[in-house]
């Protein structure tokens, strides 16, 4: 089974594609999919579905759901001849919930992980074009946000939170071996979006005003500085960072030296 859900939701069996087009299997489907191999409590399926006050009709709505994807399940595995298995083999029913195998297909999520960490690793032992390079690979595979055609509940929310502090991780990692490798101009345009997306994250922030530096934009650094000190004391009431007011004065003194900045990358 193939399993796709950074960006929007595909899950196939064989080639064939299992997703439903109704609103409440594909959330059904999506939160197994992101558990393939695990037990998802039937509990946690009926708060996904209906919140804190399910309907008395929860649990038997909940099994016809399971019936519509064991019935698209069915179809893809007679598409292609496969009679040693059912839909019950694939779509199973344990004590207390329900398990979707994965078997032996690819899932975007554990091969964004893989990559990540790898890339990670590399950044670790300061092999930057490795770890560039391993984290790019990585960060495409994000077509979009996370599930983006699907209605999500608690449990899909705190998920998609999840994946998407994950992607800002590598992300950032990424943006710093660049720095590493002397590509802040080629950054310049990436961080510009960013940041009007991420408006008070500092890394990226101190990201920002290194490739400004380097790229001889000094008082655009400093401009950045202050739209991210004004932003973070209207909206959180917060000063920033004791790392990134250091980049600052660092800058404004343009000291040829170079000290640390924020994401740990120096100006010289």
């Amino acid at each position: 089974m193939d399993i796709d859900v950074l960006g929007t939701l595909a899950v196939r069996e064989m080639g064939t594609s299992i997703t439903p087009t109704a609103p409440k299997p594909r959330q059904v489907l999506a939160l197994l999919a992101l558990h393939a191999d695990e037990v998802v409590p039937v509990g946690t399926l009926t708060e996904e579905l209906w919140g804190s006050e399910p309907p008395r009709s929860a649990r038997p709505t909940l099994q016809t759901y399971i019936l519509q994807l064991r019935e698209l399940i069915t179809a893809a595995l007679e598409q292609h001849g496969d009679d040693t298995r059912t839909a019950k083999d694939v779509l199973l029913t344990v004590p207390g919930g329900y398990l979707l195998k994965g078997g032996e297909g690819g899932h975007d999520v554990q091969e964004f992980e893989r990559l990540a960490g790898m890339g990670y690793r590399a950044m670790d032992a300061e092999d930057f074009p490795e770890g560039a390079r391993l984290l790019r690979e990585a960060l495409a595979l994000w077509t979009g946000p996370a599930l983006a055609d699907v209605h999500t509940g608690p449990h899909l929310d705190t998920q998609i939170k999840r994946l998407e502090e994950s992607r800002l991780c590598a992300l950032d990692q990424r943006i710093e071996a660049d720095l590493k490798l002397g590509r802040h101009r080629e950054l310049l345009s990436e961080l510009t979006v960013l940041l009007s997306r991420y408006s008070t994250h500092e890394s990226l922030c101190g990201q920002y005003m290194l490739a400004l530096y380097r790229s001889g934009r000094r008082g655009e650094a400093l401009d950045a500085y202050q739209r991210l000190r004004s932003t973070l004391v209207r909206t959180l009431g917060l000063e920033p960072s004791p790392a990134l007011a250091k980049l600052q004065r660092s800058i404004l003194m343009a000291r040829p030296e170079g000290v640390a900045g924020a994401s740990g990358v120096r100006l010289a």
